[in-house]
């Protein structure tokens, strides 16, 4: 008789990990009714979610547990700006991780609740290895657009040289096998700002690198479940190359890109938005607004009080280069609002671009909002019982369930 079948979720301790991961183990218990799934971050991640609780909380009938892993750092980690100490940090992160993932494997296994297949996100290569050595297959959960993978594929597959090469011409064009040609600008700033070892975040993008090269050792193919509908990304999908790619979303947005902002920039991007007449959800990320408050993530009040914003508010998120590109290039639903030449993006450029967005009833105009429309149309219908997302997703749990691979 075949084990009960128990994901194991494993993810990097970042929100916009943490909260598509959590959507997606909710998702696998709702397509899998007599499956367990076990989530888990690093202690520190783990303590912000359940602040107040000794222990963190089921799903109510026992099928979802939280438990963390160490990381090496369970009392926190401060970032700094030195790249050594994040260089410092990824290191701890990947062998104390690797180290932990696999006691907690062993652990769940002890108490009669064997993991038979493990989902991590990405910026944790060795869950991969840990799952091979505990003989317990393991796919990638894919948090971004299919068109970041492809991007990623060949770059790491024979196409480093030109992008490395060209990397500080953000008017180049990239032309990679399976995609529309692509300015350096909107390539995903880990291939174009990370790449030498003296810059910040070195030590993520060669831990990218690294989950490439457990992907390229999954024998016979790799897995990967990616946050995407079949509908919107049909030729990113095919582009992927050798692994088997499974779109099962969207189920959250996601990004973790460093913050563009100084506070004259987000001045001149509020106030575009309020000139526009329009109203706006500004959408700028918890610890960039925090950095433009000297230290209080409590922006809001203070920048209402200096601009008078009367239209709209400022929340958490934060975007990345593709994410653009897809926006304005593939899905055409939005516009592109360029910085001057002194490198600053100036309010009136923000009204004009918002302006364009939201003009309808013209000719020739509105052809944003409609996508818009469509699109939404297309995932709502992807995601319905039975169509592409969840059809794929279903998929995903029955090969778990018989013990095959997908």
């Amino acid at each position: 008789m075949s084990p009960q079948p128990h994901f194991l979720l494993l993810t990097y301790p970042l929100q916009g990990h943490i909260a598509p991961a959590l959507r997606l183990a909710r998702r696998l218990l709702a397509a899998a009714p007599g499956a367990l799934v076990t989530f888990s971050t690093t202690a520190t991640a783990h303590r912000r979610m359940f602040p107040a609780q000794a222990d963190a909380p089921d799903g109510g009938d026992g099928r979802l547990e939280f438990l963390p892993f160490s990381d090496g750092f369970d009392n926190g980690y401060d970032r700094t700006t030195d790249p050594a100490a994040c260089t410092d940090y990824m290191a701890s992160f990947h062998s104390a991780g690797a180290r932990s993932a696999g006691e907690l494997v062993d652990a769940l296994s002890a108490r009669g609740r064997p993991v038979t297949r493990v989902v991590y996100t990405m910026l944790l290569p060795w869950a991969a290895d840990v799952s091979r050595e505990k003989g317990v297959p393991s796919a990638l959960y894919w948090i971004q657009p299919a068109a970041v993978l492809a991007v990623y594929y060949h770059f790491f597959h024979g196409h480093a040289g030109v992008v490395t090469d060209n990397r500080h011409d953000p008017s180049f064009v990239v032309r990679l096998p399976g995609l529309p040609p692509l300015p350096v600008r909107d390539l995903p700033s880990m291939i174009t700002e990370s790449t030498d070892p003296s810059e910040f975040y070195h030590s993520i993008y060669t831990t990218v690198r690294d989950l490439f090269d457990t992907l390229d050792r999954e024998t016979p193919r790799a897995n990967v479940l990616v946050n995407t509908c079949q509908e919107i990304e049909e030729g990113a999908l095919t582009a992927v190359g050798t692994y088997d790619a499974l779109p099962i979303g969207p189920v959250a947005p996601s990004g973790d890109e460093a913050g563009l902002f100084e506070q004259d920039d987000l001045d001149e991007l509020l106030l575009g938005l309020e000139e526009s007449g329009k109203p706006y959800l500004c959408v700028v990320r918890k610890d960039v607004k925090a950095e433009l408050a000297d230290g209080e993530a409590t922006l809001e009040p203070e920048t209402e009080a200096r601009l008078g914003l009367r239209n709209g508010i400022v929340v958490e998120w934060c975007d990345q280069r593709m994410n653009a590109w897809l926006v304005e290039c593939e899905w055409r639903v939005g516009a592109r609002a360029e910085v001057g030449s002194d490198g600053v993006l100036r309010a009136a450029e923000v009204r004009r671009r918002v302006e364009v967005v939201m003009q309808e009833g013209e000719a020739g105009t509105g052809d944003a909002r409609r996508a818009a429309s469509e699109w939404k149309r297309v995932v709502a219908e992807a995601l319905g019982k039975g169509v592409s997302s969840d059809r794929n997703l279903r998929a995903f749990v029955e090969a778990v369930d018989s013990g095959v691979s997908v």
